[in-house]
């Protein structure tokens, strides 16, 4: 557990992401935690955030062109595929696995509560969920395994991935490119990083708090 915590930690450094695979290693970990349900732990917000930071500094990436804006583009069409194939894989894995999806006991990789928050939004949403899924800690790696388990409509999932894909990449990647220069960021990454975590976070929180008081209050009545 230690290893996986220092490890989560790297992650957030651009340093150790440069020396370690840079962007290309971010690829992998989107797609990775856009699809398959075992990278739910993974950052995706903070690393799109990290990643505009990188490339706002030239003298760490200089490939495959010379100049800031077209890298930018570039590595953020890279990102936005790799998180469109990623739920494309979700999909795919709850269509062909719906009998372990429905499980009712809990295994060591995958929790009812999981994936119950990601059907319930999903419900509740419809196929907005999908796009709006990518700002939620969680829900984005179940919300497509989900989507594929009740069969959703292929080419409305197709849809709402892709929208949701270019605004969650291109929003906080775009931002962190922005911020990237900025004193005060650099010398303040972590709590700029916890920041994200808990603004994308806020919705799923407020209306988990929200339900609970709901709930809290139908039962005072019946008393």
């Amino acid at each position: 557990m230690e290893t996986i915590i220092e490890n989560l930690q790297h992650l957030m450094d651009p340093d150790w992401i440069m020396k370690n695979g840079g962007l290309y290693l971010v690829l992998i970990i989107l797609f990775i935690e856009t699809g398959i349900i075992i990278g739910f732990f993974l950052p995706g917000d903070p690393l799109l955030f990290v990643s505009g930071m990188i490339m706002a500094s030239a003298d760490e990436v200089l490939y495959p062109f010379s100049g800031h804006i077209p890298n930018l583009f570039f590595w953020m069409a890279l990102f936005t595929g790799a998180t469109i194939l990623g739920n494309f894989f979700g999909y795919w894995f709850g269509y062909k696995f719906k009998h372990l999806i429905h499980r009712k006991e809990d295994t060591w990789f995958l929790k009812r509560k999981h994936v119950q928050t990601a059907h319930e939004f999903y419900e509740k949403r419809g196929g907005f969920t999908i796009a709006i899924a990518r700002f939620l800690p969680i829900v984005r790696t179940f919300a497509p395994v989900i989507a594929g388990t009740v069969e959703m409509d292929f080419k409305k999932f197709s849809f709402y991935n892709i929208i949701g894909a270019i605004i969650w990449v291109g929003s906080i990647t775009f931002l962190g490119y922005l911020l990237g220069e900025n004193t005060w960021v650099k010398s303040n990454i972590e709590f700029i990083l916890i920041g994200i975590v808990v603004t994308v976070s806020a919705p799923v929180i407020i209306k988990l708090f929200l339900k609970k008081k709901k709930i809290n209050q139908i039962k005072i009545s019946k008393l």
